[in-house]
């Protein structure tokens, strides 16, 4: 179905999870792209709901819970807040963000899986699953850890290993232990319920070759996982945390956060069409009043004139693409969706996002620290967004594009032609002369720029259609400098008006064209020139503002960002790095135990390093002289890697005094110093916090 028959768009983004704070590899990935697409859609007059919601369920979010000593509710109303305040601070315009924990959900969830048990697809089956003895329960994939069989790493999960990125099973890790009580699970059977992909199969498959026009990265992974052949997927988990299963015999069973996370879009949409539900009457989730559709909710699931897209990252194409499709087929009613754009990773300074590690810049952080610069955000994670592979995001780059980009061209040629325009016509739009063919150029290539940008965004390329839009921002600035108007003026006042004028349309286009990649700049930009929001239709014309027109005053559209900003998002980077190094730092084993006699013949005192040079013809070494106390005497320590001679001159360290000497590359070596290593292997010295007298003994 072409574009030009959808009466109506349903367009979902990616449930977040609510263990943590959304980072900007999610909004690269998902929800920049997808409000991109929405605020597109909006200006062009389509009838369009935005739906997104908080992912309350899962295995995450308990063990989050369990680490902190508090309720798995507790965890989710904590998180939920955050991501949905940040989301609307940041200007996603969804219609309505709700969350997977209310009882429209839970109710809508349990229907549809009851509605598919009742027709008989499930299939149900009595499998070995690993079961906690100790704590008298079983354990689902996340609760079980243990060693890699691909890697080695000993800390993987039983899905996956997060240093090698392999799926697994449970049953393939090695040492398996459960994370409740650190002791060995046992295999004990119980029962659930599958959802059969594999006779499905040809039905999914003929789905996805319906769509060879869906991005490679999208399309391709698909392909291999159905060339792998499909196995039945369970949809119910032996947990006490989600959406209980309605059927007999399920006691203690919820389901599968797979199945129960997409119907949280449905189950959104339903409270988004309820006419009885209002702003007012919810308290903890978003619901945009001024959004809200007149058509009931079945329209935009069921009605074969409706456009299902799904933005996801790459790690939900699997998800989104074939076992939502394949519950929607099974119920029978609904639609799939036509497209599912899913972005390739973000990473952050040239290494892997990770929430574990605190490697990330994340949304509500941002906005406390840049509270006026959502634009900035928006602009540069579109800008360098993975839409085909892994991108890196750097601060360096992000003030570069700010300075350079929005301030240098696009703030630049707005200010300018606001600034002249009141400087020399009183702020009032006007026109003199007849248009020169320079003129009559630029007019021709302003009439072209609204439909490339459209035809980009609807193929969803939106790096491709904000590039056209700083060109767009490009030819403005380029015209005003080659006309020169501020020379003119002296010379040729009729000229000057026909340019200003000119140049004043070209900026009431990009007030129309940023709505939406740079809303907060769009709003501003509109109030600038003291224009009512327009329509995508409106764009590509030089009669936005007549003549007589009263502009308001110029303000800035973006600001530099100073190098003391920058610094101090990458030192808070650096310092969060060293502070998960440490936590996640393991202290060797301990050594076999030593009598209070062996201990008490080690001779430790303080000295101080009288001279320090380097051995010749070696990487490692440094000659020490040390004043004991007792004496002074030549130590060769491997401690060259990390000290320059001259830095640690005067320095009081820990020396073993009494070990046999031995010769090192020709130099007796009388003693030790005692060094501590960090967890990236740098070494420090062992020394006394403030100056005590040469010979001390360490005890």
């Amino acid at each position: 179905m072409g574009n030009d028959t959808f009466k109506r768009y349903t367009v979902t983004a990616a449930l977040p999870y609510t263990n943590g704070p959304v980072h900007i590899g999610h909004l690269a990935g998902v929800y920049i792209p997808a409000d991109i697409y929405v605020r597109f859609l909006r200006s062009t007059g389509k009838d369009v709901i935005f739906v997104s919601g908080s992912d309350e369920h899962g295995v995450p979010i308990t063990l989050k819970a369990r680490n902190e000593g508090v309720s798995p509710q507790e965890i989710v109303d904590k998180y939920h807040k955050i991501i949905g305040d940040s989301f609307k601070d940041f200007g996603i315009a969804f219609n309505i963000y709700h969350r997977t924990s209310s009882q429209t959900h839970h109710d809508t969830a349990s229907g549809f899986f009851k509605t598919l048990y009742d027709k008989g697809v499930f299939v149900e089956e009595e499998t070995e699953q690993y079961f906690d003895e100790h704590a008298g329960q079983f354990l689902a994939d996340r609760y079980i850890i243990g060693t890699c069989p691909k890697c080695g790493n000993e800390e993987a999960y039983g899905d996956q290993c997060e240093k090698c990125g392999s799926s697994l099973s449970p049953t393939e890790l090695i040492n398996p232990r459960s994370t409740l009580s650190g002791a060995k699970p046992v295999l004990k059977k119980t029962k659930n319920w599958f959802l059969p992909l594999d006779t499905m199969q040809p039905q999914i498959e003929a789905y996805i070759d319906l769509h060879k026009d869906w991005k490679p990265n999208v399309y391709g992974q698909c392909k291999s996982w159905l060339s792998g052949g499909l196995n039945p997927r369970a949809m119910t988990r032996d947990l006490d945390w989600g959406v209980q299963v309605p059927v007999e015999g399920a006691d203690g069973k919820v389901l599968y956060v797979w199945f129960d996370a997409p119907i949280g879009y449905i189950s959104g949409t339903k409270d988004l069409c309820d006419p009885d539900l209002s702003a007012e009457k919810i308290t903890d989730y978003y619901l945009n009043e001024s959004l809200k559709p007149k058509d009931n909710w079945e329209k935009y699931w069921y009605a074969e004139d409706t456009k299902l897209v799904h933005f996801i990252g790459k790690d939900n194409i699997v998800f989104h693409c074939i076992i939502f499709p394949a519950m929607l087929m099974a119920h029978g009613q609904f639609q799939l969706a036509d497209n599912v754009p899913a972005n390739e990773f973000l990473n952050l300074e040239g290494d892997k996002i990770s929430t574990s590690r605190n490697w990330a810049v994340w949304l509500h952080e941002y906005l406390q620290d840049f509270p006026d610069k959502q634009d900035v955000l928006r602009y540069v994670l579109t800008a360098t967004a993975p839409e085909t592979k892994d991108n890196d995001f750097t601060w360096k780059d992000f003030q570069a594009r700010n300075n350079n980009e929005l301030v240098a061209i696009f703030g630049n040629f707005v200010n300018r032609v606001l600034v002249l325009s009141h400087k020399y016509f009183d702020g009032q739009v006007v026109m003199g002369s007849d248009f020169s063919d320079t003129d009559l150029n630029v007019m021709q290539e302003l009439k072209d720029y609204p439909s490339k940008i459209a035809a980009s965004i609807e193929q969803y390329r939106f790096r491709e259609a904000l590039s056209e839009f700083m060109n767009l921002a490009r030819l403005g600035n380029k015209y005003l400098a080659d006309a020169e108007p501020w020379k003119l003026i002296k010379t040729d006042e009729e000229r000057v008006k026909t340019i200003l004028n000119i140049g004043l349309q070209i900026a009431s286009n990009l007030a129309i064209l940023a709505q939406p990649f740079l809303p907060f700049s769009s709003q501003k930009l509109f109030k600038m020139l003291n224009l009512e929001v327009q329509d995508w239709d409106k764009a590509g014309t030089l009669n936005l503002l007549p003549l007589g027109h009263q502009l308001n005053e110029a303000t800035l559209l973006f600001e530099k960002i100073e190098d003391s900003e920058i610094d101090a998002q990458i030192q808070k980077l650096m310092d969060s790095k060293i502070v998960n190094e440490q936590a996640a730092m393991k202290a060797e084993e301990a050594k076999p135990n030593v009598s209070f006699e062996q201990f008490s013949a080690m001779d430790i005192r303080i000295g101080t390093i009288l001279e320090a040079e380097k051995v010749a013809k070696t990487k490692k070494l440094l000659k020490l002289k040390i004043d004991t106390g007792l004496d002074q005497r030549i130590i060769v320590s491997g401690i060259a890697e990390y000290y320059e001679p001259e830095e640690i001159i005067g320095k009081q360290v820990s020396v073993l005094i009494n070990l046999e000497p031995r010769e090192i590359k020709g130099i007796l070596s009388q003693g030790m110093i005692l060094m501590a290593e960090n967890s990236d292997g740098n070494l420090s010295f062992v020394a006394p916090s403030a100056g005590i007298k040469n010979g001390s003994v360490v005890r």
